[in-house]
């Protein structure tokens, strides 16, 4: 069984690395109004996202969502 996923553009991204590039991209008060969550809103910081994210799954989709729209954007805009 392989395990390249040529089309999938989540494939070796962690939660932690999207979160990451979320709040330097966004920020934490900008994320927060993107999607929003407490874990975002109110002391945030990446741990306790984190913890959130893994347990919530459709709070998940909304990250991963949001992430691949950033790359999406930064993609077009370095053409």
């Amino acid at each position: 069984m392989s395990t390249s996923q040529p089309g999938n553009p989540l494939h070796g991204v962690t939660l932690e690395m999207m979160l990451n590039q979320l709040v330097t991209h966004y920020g934490w008060q900008d994320l927060g109004e993107r999607i929003n969550i407490r874990c975002f809103t109110d002391d945030p910081s990446i741990a306790s996202s984190l913890k959130f994210l893994r347990r919530t799954p459709w709070a998940r989709e909304k990250v991963e969502s949001l992430y691949l729209y950033m790359v999406r954007q930064n993609a077009r805009q370095s053409r």
